[in-house]
């Protein structure tokens, strides 16, 4: 699906981009120009990124 019109970002490749070691939306708008335009997909990028840190740390084992 596609997050940001403007610059053609997909959920895929911001998923990718967060696998790569991009943990804030600072690091996708640097890296993928992600709300760096109108500003309309910010809202639904930090839900991807939020979604997808939470699958990464929910797949950490539990050190007790």
């Amino acid at each position: 699906m596609y997050v940001c019109i403007c610059h053609g970002v997909t959920d895929t490749q911001i998923e990718s981009a967060i696998d790569n070691g991009a943990e804030t939306m600072k690091q996708l708008t640097k890296e993928l120009n992600v709300g760096s335009q109108c500003g309309k997909c910010c809202q639904c990028a930090k839900r991807v990124l939020n979604k997808k840190l939470m699958q990464i740390a929910e797949a950490q084992p539990q050190v007790a």
